[in-house]
């Protein structure tokens, strides 16, 4: 390695013979913000050459492909359903990106990490370098794409509720809500039903006081 700039280094091959190796050509997960967080000048390093252009005095050279793609066999090692580790590496808005191996990060979507919570940001689940469990919903190794799911180590709370509650059941709930239309009420930890106001008795007198307080415990019948 001779010097480095922002973007790549640049590499001397023979004496007054150099390259250039682009920084996305560096790491197989692309997400490196300065070369000089892997090399230095001066160091020794084994590349693949990707292009020559002898009249522009040009050769594009590859750090990465030097090394075993890390996507290469990774079906068969990591195929839905399997339950894989990995540490936490950076956030979105949309999910969290989770490194399960060296080159490979897979992402999980805010909308797989809780069954009961909506889930706006994963900070609110998930810290930066935090080691985890998760589970390979999709894999894609030909466009360099693994989808993870938290949720799914966890069984399906409102699958367990259904396969157990009728219509015509009576549960016990917690008021959490009071809106215009009804009332929220929690029959289990992540478990919400709406009683509507059509649905609460005396609400055509028009009197507030006869739509349930938050906090109160009472029995409603599941109609739907």
């Amino acid at each position: 390695m001779v010097r480095l700039t922002d973007y790549a280094a640049v590499v001397e091959l023979e004496l007054g013979i150099e390259g250039l190796i682009h920084i996305t050509e560096m790491r197989w997960n692309k997400r490196l913000k300065h070369p000089s967080k892997i090399l230095k000048p001066g160091d020794q390093a084994e590349v693949t050459i990707l292009d020559v252009s002898p009249d522009q005095r040009r050769i594009s050279l590859s750090l990465k492909q030097a090394l075993p793609d890390p996507w290469e066999g990774l079906s068969e090692r990591m195929g839905p359903g399997t339950v894989v580790q990995g540490r936490v590496r950076h956030f979105t808005d949309f999910g969290a990106f989770v490194e399960v191996a060296e080159g490979v990060d897979g992402l999980i979507h805010v909308s797989n990490l809780s069954w009961t919570k909506n889930v706006k940001h994963p900070s609110e689940v998930l810290r930066k370098g935090q080691q985890i469990e998760a589970v390979v919903l999709n894999l894609d190794p030909e466009n360099r794409r693994l989808s993870l799911g938290l949720k799914q180590l966890q069984p399906d709370v409102w699958e367990d509720f259904f396969n157990k509650t009728n219509v015509g059941d009576l549960v016990r709930a917690k008021v959490t809500r009071r809106t215009s239309f009804g009332v929220f009420a929690e029959i289990e930890e992540g478990i919400e039903g709406l009683c509507h106001i059509s649905e609460i008795e005396d609400h055509e007198s028009g009197s507030d006081r006869a739509i349930p307080k938050v906090g109160i415990e009472l029995d409603f019948r599941v109609i739907r």
